[in-house]
Order: C-alpha cells, then structure tokens, then sequence
C-alpha cells in the first residue's frame, strides 16, 4: 500500500512532467550539495533540478505518459531538470556545468515529446539563444525585403535609360 507522501510525490513529478517544455535527466553521482546548489543557481528560473528516486519516478512517468521515453535513462541516481521555458538556455546551462564538473553526466530527455539521447541535448546546447536566431531570421527576412525593392526600383530606370538611349539614337540617325 502506498503512503500519501509518496503519491502525493508522484503526483506532483508526474504533473512536472506533463507541464515542462523538456526535461532532461542526469547522473550526479559524486557531486556535493553545495556543487548542486550552485547548479540550480546557474540554471536560471525557468528550469528545476531535482534529486528523485528512481522508483518514484517510473511511477510519475508512466502516469504522465512518456514511460517508454524516459524509462531507460532511470538506472543510477538520477536527478532531472524540468524546464518550462527557453529549453536551449537550460541545456546550455546544464552542458556547461557537465564541462568544469565531469561528475555530471547528462543521460538524455525528453524535449517536446521527443526524446533525445545525451548527444541530441548537447547538439540542442549548442544552438544560439531564441533572441539571437529570431535576430538573424528578421535581419534575413529585411536584406531580403531589401533586394526586392532594388529589383522593383531597377526596372523603371532601365525602362527609363532604354527609352533615352532610343531617343538619342533617333536624333543621331535624323542627324
């Protein structure tokens, strides 16, 4: 028989599953608290790093609906971070932080409904930030708004210098 704090537990990792835009599961094994804390520090505020138990999570992501996803990332301790937010900028976070800790090991995710093995996250990782690539499709999107109105504008001169150089060829032949 399960205890109402254990329910209450996987209810509340499976709704964290269900709500977040990605969750992405790690080994820590080795790492400090104080390590970690400064982890969740670094992470920002649009994810979560949390510590579970395995079994308790297995529970939580067949209740949430991605079991088959997730269920292979569950051997070792695992810790997971539940992004609901920008999903690069969390993975960035968490890629750099694997970099100077190699106790961190990142196992994969689930981003979207997809799931992702550790080399897709890290490829996610290296992805510019939302600002920059929305920056770069608008400064695209204007130099080619641009060329447009050099094409349109080109026509009426062309027109314009094909009629004079007519006009001039006429007064010479007259001539």
């Amino acid at each position: 028989m399960a205890r109402p704090d254990k329910a209450a537990a996987v209810a509340e990792l499976a709704d964290e599953f269900r709500e977040s835009n990605g969750t992405v599961l790690t080994e820590y094994r080795g790492l400090s608290v104080a390590v970690l804390n400064e982890l969740r520090r670094g992470l920002g505020q649009n994810a979560r790093f949390r510590i579970v138990k395995n079994t308790l999570t297995k529970i939580a992501v067949k209740d949430a609906g991605i079991d088959e996803e997730v269920s292979d990332l569950l051997e070792g301790p695992t810790a997971v971070a539940f992004v609901h937010g920008d999903v690069v900028e969390a993975t960035k976070g968490l890629r750099d932080f694997s970099k100077q800790n190699s106790a961190l090991v990142i196992k994969g995710g689930v981003i979207d409904g997809k799931t992702m093995d550790a080399a897709q996250v890290t490829k996610l990782a290296d992805l510019e930030s939302r600002e920059v690539l929305l920056s770069k499709m608008a400064g695209a999107l204007k130099a080619k708004q641009g060329q447009a109105a050099a094409v349109f504008q080109a026509l009426p001169l062309k027109a314009a210098r094909l009629a004079k150089a007519l006009e001039e060829k006429k007064s010479e032949e007259a001539a």
